[in-house]
């Protein structure tokens, strides 16, 4: 699996016929920078609208996957989504001029080849794979539903699916690694059975589909006056049923083309997520509905790791980068305000410092002595000089600069701090120092428990120029 983020090497557009509205869109695939991910632009809408592929927007699932934002919608997104994850492209600007992805063959293979021959480029940036870290379960007891999500150091996926048909009944389908998405799995067909075909028709539901562009499943006894209406309404001379239980319109690409289908659209659901996983997903009777609500779950998992592990837990004693001797020679704080006593890491974008609280601290005589709490502001300080230490390592004589802090926005105090704790903080550049201002991400930990967080613009001045 690739290490870093890919766009695409060139744009390239498709054209096409949505399934179900019937209505022609034109998209334009279009390379986009780091971190940007999947996104569609509705150019066709005023103001042109961005809609993120992000499980949060899904707004329905009955007939593909639709998601919606800033009042637009696209629908249909599955198939050209897997194809973006199976061919490991991490960022791309969709433009599209409908409300519906086209259909294409009814399979991801056009997409796909589509970007094989637009080819890619690595990104400077990593790719940020979400390492799937215990079983997460997801079931549906009416539908008979079972999903699961393993560890696994890879993109492996399994599925089975069983309708309970004589002509269609169990079938099974899996890929071990990502990597085998374009032979095995692009050029699996959506299916129907004939019964929902015609229920789709009498309700004007599938404005742009025809029999070239879905497997159709004859599941039940099928009178020739039938077939000739089907064909009349096709624009067809004839149709009949062929051995393997479907209409002949088409010849099956695989024997289990129905269940390689459904691992399709589980790839494409499951890249609502967010981020590429890794992990060992295996799926019995999936649909839209149920990929959507597993994707949220897996989201779930994350956004609580998100919380709990903004940074990873250290160990107080382990050894310093500066100790506070070090760390003296470098700000010019003073007790009772010098309020980092160590560095335990430092990059050109990060620093992760440590605050040991005491009760022989003097600002415990005054601030709830019979109850004694860590003052929020102190926090925010011992942040912000953290920080300061990231900042003022931009320059060779730190010691003749002060760092100046120009604005604090969403401070959140997430739990008390009182003497005998710990804090960790660790401050991550949200974006490159320029001009001698930074921005920062702060986060303050005691143990596993966030406690403190903010984001911090500061300004390093040389000691002259405050005069």
């Amino acid at each position: 699996m690739n290490s870093k983020q890919r766009t695409l090497k060139t744009e390239f557009t498709l054209s096409g016929v949505g399934l179900h509205t019937g209505k022609p869109a034109t998209l334009v695939f279009k390379p986009a920078p780091e971190n940007h991910g999947y996104k569609f632009k509705r150019v066709d809408v005023k103001g042109q609208p961005v809609i993120e592929a992000d499980v949060d927007n899904v707004t329905d699932t009955s007939r593909g996957t639709t998601i919606s934002q800033n009042g637009a919608s696209v629908s249909t997104v599955e198939h050209l989504l897997a194809s973006l994850v199976g061919m490991e492209i991490d960022n791309v600007l969709i433009e599209i001029d409908g409300p519906e992805v086209p259909i294409m063959d009814g399979s991801a293979i056009l997409y796909t080849q589509a970007i094989e021959k637009a080819g890619y480029e690595d990104q400077a940036a990593d790719r940020e794979y979400y390492e799937i870290p215990h079983n997460i379960h997801y079931s549906e007891a009416d539908r008979r539903v079972e999903m699961v999500a393993m560890p696994l150091d890879g993109y492996r996926l399994t599925c089975m699916i069983d309708y309970n048909s004589p002509v269609l009944g169990s079938q099974h389908a899996a890929i071990s690694n990502i990597g085998e998405f374009k032979k095995e799995i692009a050029s699996s067909r959506t299916f129907c059975f004939l019964h929902e075909l015609e229920m789709l028709l009498k309700h004007g539901l599938i404005q742009g589909g025809d029999l070239n562009n879905a497997i159709v499943v004859v599941d039940k006894e099928v009178k020739s006056e039938e077939l000739k209406h089907l064909a009349k309404l096709f624009n067809r001379e004839d149709i009949s049923v062929a051995k393997e239980g479907i209409l002949d319109n088409i010849e099956l690409r695989h024997q289990n083309e129905p269940a390689r289908h459904k691992l399709l659209d589980m790839i494409g659901d499951l890249a609502l997520v967010g981020r590429p996983l890794k992990g060992h997903i295996m799926a019995a009777r999936p649909g839209h509905a149920a990929n959507v609500a597993f994707a949220k779950k897996i989201k779930a998992q994350m956004k609580r790791e998100k919380s709990k592990k903004y940074i990873k837990v250290y160990d107080p004693n382990m050894t310093p980068v500066y100790d506070t001797k070090q760390i003296m020679q470098i700000l010019p704080h003073r007790q009772p305000l010098l309020l980092v006593d160590k560095i335990l890491e430092l990059s050109k974008n990060h620093v992760v410092g440590l605050k040991n609280v005491t009760m022989n601290e003097d600002l415990f005589m005054g601030h709830f002595p019979g109850s004694p709490v860590f003052p929020g502001v102190y926090q925010i300080e011992a942040m912000a000089q953290t920080g300061g230490i990231l900042v003022l390592n931009t320059v060779p004589d730190p010691e003749n600069w002060l760092t100046l802090f120009l604005k604090i926005e969403n401070a959140r105090f997430k739990a008390q701090v009182t003497p005998g704790d710990t804090i960790i903080f660790q401050c991550n550049l949200m974006q490159p120092i320029r001009r001698g201002i930074a921005q920062m991400k702060g986060v303050g930990m005691v143990g596993e428990k966030v406690v403190v967080e903010a984001e911090l613009m500061a300004q390093i001045v040389k000691v002259k120029n405050l005069d």
